[in-house]
């Protein structure tokens, strides 16, 4: 069994400066490389073949220019970004329909909505059209025959929408304030829209007797393949920790979120095991259930790219967050990456460090912490007055700006991650 995935965003009502938040962790097998991937706008003939992972399906006449990670064998994303600011994020859950052995991955589907969206509203309608058209389905996996069900957290600047489908048929929820979104089933009554015919196929199924309004959850949810211990405590953190922070949330909130180990915080500590709701943090380190193996932090901006998204390769508890641009080209390290480390790139540098971090997580993660801790408050600074540099600059001088500054930024992560692995290695790991 595979399982993971957890996504918080937040509309401006609940946040420090009024802007729109998002943030997703993915959890796939341990040792799966998930680069950047980083694709331009582009215009084509309409009806023309697209092929995705499993299916060819009809291209539509433009797309629009994102920035997400991409697990290295696939088509799609796990989350991304647009140069409109729409944020998306897919998460498996489980269902009582059956799945598909070929449709759309989720991972499809994010792309997919990336590149044919200008807002978060069009981009549940691309999703949930192209469900209903195709249909979800084909394993998520390289290794094994593993499809799933999808759920997705989407944001732009003014609106969060949950979207969580079975089959063919989905619920849609807006969020009022703030959202979290993790393996499993969550809308219930509050449902703002639903699939044609959803509430006919549940009622037909015998999962709902038609006399109240639909509780989506309670009808479609299935806890058979993964029980709910999985989930349900990542679940509880992240929706704890936006209630608790309604006002107050930031990049910086999110980035202690999304390393968040339970009581341990931002340091891991190992020793809880599988049938403990403990084992399963929002930071995860629960292979062959799920591992996070990359991160991604964004502040959505009205009308326009956001700048800059912050991503983290592997556990975000041992990497720092990098500020990357869709305006702009990213370093080569960042998109490069296949199955093994022969080909190099920078997820396997940090999968190198969390592996000599594993052999003694109580030594090694203050030190590692110590280190990107004043990396990260030092790139946010200078992010800051690069943004304030380039506020009256045209497109194509902030992507020479931005790609000078990606560059710069990632050679100084270099010199720290080669610095950190030196004094760990001295201290015997």
């Amino acid at each position: 069994m595979r399982v993971g995935c957890d996504s918080v965003a937040a509309r401006g009502n609940a946040t420090r400066n009024g802007k729109t938040l998002f943030a997703k962790n993915s959890d796939r097998p341990a040792g799966e490389c998930q680069p950047l991937v980083q694709v331009a706008a582009a215009d084509h003939r309409a009806g023309s073949p697209l092929r995705c992972q499993y299916l060819t399906i009809e291209q539509v006449p433009h797309t629009f220019a994102f920035l997400g990670s991409r697990p290295h064998w696939l088509w799609g994303v796990e989350h991304g970004v647009n140069e409109h600011g729409v944020a998306i994020g897919n998460h498996t859950i489980f269902t009582r329909d059956a799945v598909a052995e070929s449709g759309l991955l989720g991972m499809d589907l994010v792309r997919l909505a990336l590149e044919r969206s200008t807002t978060a509203s069009a981009a549940a309608d691309t999703i949930t059209s192209l469900i209903e058209r195709y249909g979800q389905g084909g394993s998520g996996y390289l290794d094994t025959v593993w499809p799933y069900h999808n759920s997705f957290l989407i944001a732009d600047a003014r609106t969060v929408l949950v979207l969580e489908a079975s089959a063919e048929h989905w619920a849609l929820r807006e969020a009022s304030s703030a959202a979290s979104v993790s393996n499993h089933v969550t809308i219930g009554t509050d449902w703002t829209r639903l699939a044609a015919g959803c509430e006919r196929h549940a009622r037909e199924r015998g999962w709902w007797n038609g006399t109240s309004r639909l509780d989506f959850a309670a009808a479609y949810r299935d806890t058979s393949v993964a029980p709910p211990i999985i989930s349900s405590g990542r679940h509880g953190a992240t929706c704890a920790a936006l209630a608790e922070n309604v006002g107050r949330l930031d990049v910086g909130l999110l980035r202690r979120l999304m390393r968040d180990h339970g009581g341990s915080g931002d340091l891991y500590q190992p020793g809880h095991t599988p049938d403990d709701e403990r084992y399963y943090t929002v930071c995860m380190h629960a292979d062959p259930v799920g591992t996070t193996t990359a991160s991604m932090i964004v502040e959505l901006e009205n009308g326009g790219p956001p700048s800059p998204v912050w991503v983290a390769f592997c556990n975000p508890c041992i990497a720092p967050y990098l500020p990357v641009f869709i305006e702009g080209e990213l370093p080569g390290e960042l998109t490069r990456g296949a199955e093994s480390p022969d080909r190099g790139g920078a997820w396997w540098r940090f999968k190198a460090l969390l592996s000599r971090a594993e052999r003694d997580w109580e030594r090694s993660g203050p030190e590692i912490r110590d280190v990107w801790r004043d990396f990260e408050a030092n790139t946010s600074e200078t992010c800051d007055l690069h943004a304030r540099e380039l506020q009256t600059s045209g497109a194509s001088e902030r992507a020479r700006a931005n790609t000078a500054l990606m560059r710069s930024i990632w050679d100084a992560t270099c010199i720290r991650l080669a610095a950190l692995e030196a004094r760990l290695v001295a201290i015997g790991l």
